[in-house]
């Protein structure tokens, strides 16, 4: 009897969530991923240089900022998983990029913020080689970057 009572309210939750979810999606609330996808930039994802890839992210002019602060091992021993942490204490951040420097495919991540949230990303990245690790912030409609470099002893890049 227990094992029923548990599997009915186990139902209704499923039920109730699915109902919240709907309800948030036909309110407008909920924007489907694709449509949040359409704004990515293609031509900077598949940039095969930092320039190229600075130019389609439209960071033409970039400035070094000390306002952003990169968290990641000096040495990654496995370059298939690195961890990389940035905070932007740059007023109005609206976007955070990463890329690393010597990777076939430099942008490697690329975040966007609406107002007030907060300027910080963590993720794991993969790294072909010894490289800087670059981060772009765009703020107030400038570019600022910083970059550190990580040096890698296995690639993961198939290196």
């Amino acid at each position: 009897m227990n094992e029923l009572n548990q599997q009915r309210r186990t139902l209704l939750k499923g039920g109730c969530a699915a109902g919240i979810v709907t309800l948030a999606a036909a309110s407008g609330l909920l924007v489907p991923g694709r449509v949040l996808a359409a704004e990515w930039s293609k031509s900077a994802f598949e940039a095969k240089s930092v320039a190229d890839a600075l130019k389609g992210l439209g960071a033409a002019d970039v400035a070094t900022s000390s306002d952003i602060l990169i968290k990641a091992p000096d040495i990654a021993e496995n370059g298939s998983m690195v961890p990389v942490e940035v905070t932007s204490q740059i007023a109005g951040t609206q976007s955070i990029s990463i890329l690393s420097e010597k990777n076939p495919l430099p942008l490697l991540a690329a975040f966007e913020f609406t107002d007030g949230a907060q300027g910080y990303v963590s993720t794991r990245i993969k790294m072909g080689q010894t490289s800087n690790v670059r981060v772009v912030v765009k703020a107030g409609g400038k570019y600022y970057s910083a970059a550190k470099e990580i040096k890698v002893t296995i690639g993961g890049c198939g290196g």
